[in-house]
């Protein structure tokens, strides 16, 4: 197995050399010219001596840096996490299985043929700058009539398959309020059915910063992450690594968030928007340009990062 994965370390990152009883790489994160991103494969560890770059997981950076056919051959290479064995570390038990219907009226906006009624709701869509991909990947529909009606409706679906929740947003503006959504526990994963938990996320704020900030973003829905949270218990078991880009104007819950997910050893990032109002209000490619230039946070620089936000 060791030698398995030394094999797959050196796919992903290039030839290396050993001493003792680690292995000296270049460091994908920095990128320095020099081999100095050290690995134990025994131990799991790794750290590299330029950029301090470290973990217990190297997983991670074979889920950060390798092709699809590399993070399936390490995860046959170790056991998965057993979900039931973590359960110990959360207040309760997961809630039971939640599963809506589409509300009265529904209509789908991905489908080629749409009728005159859904002319309104694909303007509102497009002077949001959503294009018909975004449609489509996000099952985008709207209301004809009923409690719904005048509304554009985002579906949710649960890793089954299941309509878990739904976002509904008026795009007629004598309907109030904007937002109207269903009676139903907001303690979701939102399209669980279609997130990469092999890939790193992104946890945005609502489904229209989920929408800008690309295929592998969850929206909390004005949530928080405790140990109540599905979608925490979901990172945890993946081990997945988070982006964390929420409003500038919830520092204090975001920097909970990244408190949550550090005491959980999750690797983190934090997202700065700027002065923009929030995700949804930017364009697609300037929120790229802010994912790739955040900030790794560790246990050390934490508190330097609460500080900073409090100013």
């Amino acid at each position: 197995m060791k030698e398995k994965k030394l094999e797959i370390l050196i796919n992903v990152l290039g030839a290396g050399y050993r001493t003792n009883s680690e292995i000296l790489f270049k460091c994908p994160y920095c990128e320095h010219h020099k081999r100095k991103f050290s690995v134990n494969i025994d131990k799991g560890y790794y750290k590299c001596w330029v950029c301090d770059t470290r973990g217990k997981n190297l997983y991670r950076v074979v889920r950060r840096f390798g092709t699809n056919h590399d993070k399936s051959q390490w995860r046959d290479l170790t056991s998965e996490i057993d979900f039931d064995q973590l359960e110990d570390l959360f207040a309760e038990k997961i809630e039971e299985k939640q599963i809506l219907e589409m509300p009265e009226g529904f209509i789908s906006l991905a489908n080629r043929d749409m009728p005159p009624t859904g002319f309104a709701a694909m303007n509102y869509l497009r002077q949001r700058d959503i294009s018909k991909q975004d449609i489509v990947w996000w099952k985008m529909g709207y209301c004809s009539k009923g409690e719904y009606e005048g509304r554009i409706i985002i579906p949710s679906f649960d890793d089954e398959g299941d309509l878990s929740y739904f976002v509904s947003r008026s795009y007629d503006r004598s309907y109030y309020p904007k937002y109207k959504n269903p009676p139903a526990s907001r303690n979701i994963i939102f399209n669980d059915l279609f997130v990469d938990w092999s890939s790193d996320i992104i946890l945005v704020e609502g489904i229209f910063d989920a929408i800008n900030a690309g295929r592998n973003a969850v929206p909390i829905l004005g949530s928080t992450l405790n140990q109540h949270s599905v979608l925490l218990r979901k990172i945890v078991k993946e081990d997945a690594g988070v982006y964390v880009a929420l409003d500038p104007d919830a520092t204090k819950k975001e920097l909970e968030i990244i408190k949550t997910l550090l005491d959980f050893d999750i690797e983190v990032w934090k997202v700065d928007i700027g002065d923009n109002e929030d995700v949804g209000s930017m364009e697609k490619e300037q929120f790229q340009k802010c994912l790739e230039n955040a900030d790794l946070i560790t246990p050390d620089n934490y508190l330097l990062l609460t500080l900073a936000m409090s100013v």
